[in-house]
């Protein structure tokens, strides 16, 4: 069977705003992996999960707009502009490029590539 590796993931990223960390979940690998790259990676779907409940539970709203996507066998890259709507009321933007490996339909592989040191101003929130 074939699949659109880029389609996959630029519903994924739509996704984000529903907050709905099961439908989010089912676009990954269970032995899939999350790395926010200036931080150490998160191995396995079940911890993945734990981050991704975590940062739905900090927003209100979390939309991660496409600038342009492009892909290559199984890999898509995705440059987006991510933006965060704290519960706290602050809200704040972020420019990040995506990197995916989808395998089988499902990503395997999410690295994302942005400014720690942005995110840790905007945000007020440790990563590392």
């Amino acid at each position: 069977m074939a699949f659109d590796n880029e389609q996959i993931v630029l519903d994924f990223l739509s996704a984000w705003p529903r907050a709905n960390v099961d439908e989010l979940m089912s676009y990954f690998a269970p032995d899939a992996v999350y790395h926010n790259v200036p931080v150490a990676p998160i191995q396995g779907a079940e911890a993945i999960r734990t981050i991704f409940q975590a940062f739905v539970g900090l927003m209100n709203r979390i939309d991660l707009d496409v600038v342009n996507s492009a892909a290559k066998g199984n890999v898509v890259f995705a440059e987006r502009i991510d933006r965060f709507h704290m519960k706290n009321g602050k809200k704040f933007d972020l420019p990040v490029n995506g990197v995916f490996e989808v395998r089988d339909g499902k990503i395997v592989r999410f690295s994302d590539y942005f400014n720690l040191a942005d995110w840790e101003r905007q945000s007020g929130m440790p990563l590392g």
